[in-house]
């Protein structure tokens, strides 16, 4: 089995070129080769399979010939990853499967625009972030309340006043099931000036991640929030970088660094 490792803001990903969707994925397999000592170790799994051929996304086949299949580092489907539909521009860039300019890419959580050169930031159209209300996360006995922030996946966003710096996010935030029954991504931030925050993220069945893009745009929406504001372009520093999100009465957009590191064969088996 071929693959290419990539990151975004050092949020990795394995790449499974796999156009004609012939591959077997089970949860167990993707874990494997996620895990970091037994296997190439990543945030998750970046599959690239032609629309047309997924039941799930073919109806989106006339407006996207590619299709992200996204899965968790514990073998898990998601939704959606901002920073994955980055290193997935980047990868069919790179390969000839896709022309520098804008395109569409299909994912479970609907159809995301790309904007991508030859080389340099790629920026991706993430959507309008919907605000769902108030929740509380918990992390080492403290409570922290933030916005529940839909991306296509779900967002709980906490500005909080100690420093992100000092958490201890080794084990999951506690959150409110009844308010997220499918899991939540948790983003705990402090804003650090003008339209600039700094961000760490625990992801949904992965762990504490170096970064996260739909995080990095939830993380936005919330330090917007609390400024009184809901459009303009934020800076929002993670442990692997810096992304800018820029939001609009509209839309939001994802703009950062996406690279492909390395390619190889995979011997990993069930």
């Amino acid at each position: 089995m071929r693959f290419l490792k990539g990151h975004g803001t050092e949020n990795d990903f394995v790449i499974l070129p796999d156009p004609d969707g012939e591959l077997d994925l089970s949860a167990a397999l993707i874990a494997r080769v996620c895990d970091r000592r037994a296997g190439i170790g990543a945030d998750g799994v970046l599959r690239v399979v032609r629309t047309k051929t997924s039941e799930e996304v073919a109806h989106l086949s006339g407006q996207a010939e590619w299709f992200m299949d996204y899965r968790n580092a514990d073998g898990s489907m998601a939704e959606m990853c901002g920073n994955g539909t980055r290193v997935f521009a980047r990868y069919l860039i790179d390969a000839g499967l896709a022309e520098p300019g804008s395109f569409a890419i299909a994912t479970r959580g609907g159809l995301r625009g790309v904007r991508a050169g030859e080389s340099g930031d790629i920026a991706t159209d993430m959507g309008k972030p919907r605000v769902l209300g108030e929740s509380v996360a918990s992390v080492a006995g403290h409570e922290y309340t933030g916005l529940h922030v839909d991306m296509g996946n779900p967002h709980l966003a906490c500005v909080i006043g100690d420093p992100v710096a000092q958490l201890d996010l080794g084990h999951q935030p506690g959150f409110d099931p009844g308010v997220f029954p499918q899991g939540v991504n948790v983003e705990l931030l402090n804003p650090v000036g003008p339209r600039r925050a700094v961000m760490r993220v625990y992801e949904r069945g992965s762990g504490e991640t170096r970064s996260c893009g739909t995080g990095a745009v939830a993380t936005a929406v919330a330090a917007a929030h609390l400024a009184g504001e809901s459009t303009g372009e934020w800076t929002v520093e993670v442990l692997g970088g810096t992304l800018t999100v820029t939001l609009t009465e509209e839309t939001s957009f994802l703009a950062g660094p996406a690279v492909i590191v390395a390619a190889g064969e995979l011997a990993i088996a069930e």
